[in-house]
């Protein structure tokens, strides 16, 4: 490709980093590439500390490189041993442009991007923590100066997060090798002090006797039971033997178990974990021994569903005794979280808005539920409360717009690229398109249905259906747009499941050739133009867009979904400013609102 844009004299800029994610690519098929991510990763380890040793190999002919690299490595960081590789061929070039990359860049910033674009291939393979939510968890536990204990690590991101907050030492384990090697990688380039380890943590612990200042963990969700026959008598079960059906709760008690006296747990749990009858005997002795200290309703990401998972907050006990507990709904307002926990901890007759502090022993009934919507009963708002209320919500969302406010780029006229349409995509299998049976039930069934009015409304799937013939189950990454006419609108879908409704265009790419919100955008862009054309679906075949590579793809796709939540945002701060305004009207003519810092006699 740089051959043929040099001999027609086509200007082009081909980063080093881009070229190690090209070598990556090319050298491996797409399910390898985070094995060999990880491989490139330890290596920038071994550079960074034993600069010196690679110079001298560097220099010497790919026959030897290949065969020294493997030693290099090991001996450069003892702490993979055992999840190394042998080198290929291949290994050799992309080395060399990775050391490269790693002398302008840094060994950190070099993996940091191989990692995005890695995650941009496979985003519907692996769910990462949100940097807001790792934030969240090392600043609620307090673990800036201490140390930090993750112990299913996955790819490093909450003691990435630790490490940004100032933790002093830095400890996790992994049960994947790839996603350990990848992990350590990422953490000892930033902390060489690190220390993890790969296995089972369940039933290998890492660290038996070890204790931290504070434990995090996003464990695996999903395991509907979990093998605990051999560890009965276990002594991390201090509160009760968990469950099969409650492995969620065999990961906090290995967590709490893990943390000093008076040292905070932060865990990630499925909402269910808060009610589910099997578990009530373990919620019930955490309310006892005063270990169990809030329970919090998080935002959702990366899903249509309206929340998250819960974030319990533990604190191993040390004789302090503790009569209340937080229960906070925070889907609508996340950045209120860090402050009503403070005000919890310094008072909690203080708590107000979405949180309150129940009594442990008002919590201990037959049930034991835990479930924060269950206890927050909603007070009526007057309308001079809501007033205040939109005001700050409007001034809140004032103030996101600016930070969110779109930037692009003006190209010159001869930069642009050929075009193609959708039609042809789909000719070359880049894109399948598929349509639901017209007639399908939209109103009764076990799966939920993605129907026209929810794709035109924004909103999550509200019909109901069951699988048959004809019938498109949803992925996550495939486009849905209405069919060419008055509502031009295209959604993109962000999780796997869910029914494709009637009068609806399913468009699934090949994410190694089409990215989706790039597709979607122009999309959006073809029907807009012809809404009022009285335009049919050939035509909506026949849509431009232009000729790019899968990375460029990306960016533009990128630059798409910035401006859909723009606009969103836009229309919500319309809103409120609507309501503010009738509010104001409203308040002033009855006489329960006045001019600021007016009195009535």
């Amino acid at each position: 490709m740089e051959n043929w844009l040099r001999k027609h004299g086509k200007p082009y800029a081909v980063t080093t980093l881009d070229q190690v994610w090209q070598s990556l690519r090319g050298a491996a098929a797409d399910r390898e590439l985070s094995d060999r991510i990880g491989h490139v990763g330890a290596f920038l380890v071994a550079v960074k500390r034993e600069p010196q040793r690679w110079k001298a190999l560097a220099d010497q002919p790919d026959s030897v490189l290949i065969a020294h690299l493997l030693g290099l490595v090991r001996t450069g960081v003892p702490e993979l041993d055992g999840l190394l590789n042998a080198p290929d061929r291949d290994s050799v070039t992309i080395v060399r442009l990775a050391a490269e990359a790693a002398e302008r860049e840094g060994g950190a910033a070099v993996l940091d991007f191989l990692w995005e674009r890695y995650l941009e291939v496979h985003s519907r393979r692996h769910t990462v923590t949100p940097a807001w939510v790792a934030d969240l968890m090392i600043t609620l536990t307090g673990a800036a100066g201490g140390r930090l204990l993750d112990p299913a690590c996955g790819f490093g991101t909450l003691l990435l997060a630790g490490q940004r907050a100032g933790a002093t030492e830095l400890w996790g384990q992994e049960i994947n090798p790839t996603a350990a090697r990848l992990a350590m990688s990422r953490v000892l380039l930033r902390a060489d002090g690190a220390k993890l380890v790969s296995g089972d943590t369940l039933h290998q612990d890492g660290f038996v006797g070890e204790q931290f200042d504070a434990v995090v963990c996003n464990p695996p969700f999903g395991q509907r039971s979990w093998e605990g026959d051999d560890l009965t008598n276990d002594p991390r079960w201090a509160h009760g033997m968990p469950p099969r059906g409650e492995p969620e709760l065999a990961w906090l008690q290995h967590a709490l178990a893990h943390v000093r006296p008076g040292g905070h747990v932060a865990i990630l749990m499925p909402a269910g974990a808060a009610s589910r009858r099997a578990g009530r005997r373990i919620r019930a002795n955490l309310l006892r021994s005063g270990a169990l200290r809030a329970v919090i309703r998080l935002p959702a990401w990366g899903t249509t569903a309206s929340s998250g998972p819960d974030l319990w907050l533990l604190r191993r006990p040390d004789g302090t005794d503790h009569a209340y507990m937080l229960l906070l709904d925070a889907t609508v307002d996340r950045d209120g979280i860090e402050d009503r926990w403070r005000s919890f901890l310094a008072d909690p007759a203080r708590v107000d808005g979405a949180g309150r502090a129940m009594r442990i022993i008002d919590l201990l009934d037959e049930e034991v539920d835990l479930t924060p919507a269950r206890h927050l009963t909603t007070k009526p708002v007057t309308g001079v409360g809501k007033f205040r209320l939109f005001r700050t919500e409007l001034h809140h969302a004032l103030r996101t717009l600016a930070d969110i406010l779109p930037d692009l780029t003006r190209l010159d006229a001869a930069e642009t690229p050929p075009a193609t349409t959708i039609g042809e995509l789909a000719k070359a299998g880049a894109v399948v398109i598929r349509q639901a049976p017209m007639a399908m039930p939209t109103d009764g069934g076990d799966q939920p249905v993605l129907t026209a009015k929810d794709v035109r409304l924004g909103r999550p799937a509200s019909g109901a259906g069951s699988a048959g013939p004809g019938v498109i189950e949803l992925r996550r990454d495939d486009v849905v747009a209405l069919p060419p006419g008055r509502h031009p609108t295209v959604r993109v879908i962000s999780e796997d499941g869910g029914l494709l409704g009637p009068q609806l265009l399913l468009f699934r790419v090949d994410p190694n050739r089409l990215d989706p919100h790039f597709l979607a955008g122009f999309m959006r862009t073809a029907q807009t133009a012809r809404a009022s054309t009285g335009s049919n679906r050939a035509d909506l075949y026949r849509a431009p867009l232009l000729r790019l590579t899968i990375e460029a793809q990306r960016e533009y796709g990128k630059a798409f979904r910035t401006l859909s939540a723009f606009e969103q945002s836009v229309r919500d701060a319309a809103e409120l400013a609507e309501s503010l305004v009738a509010l104001g009207f409203t308040g002033l003519a009855d006489g329960r609102l006045g001019p600021a810092g007016a009195a009535h006699e």
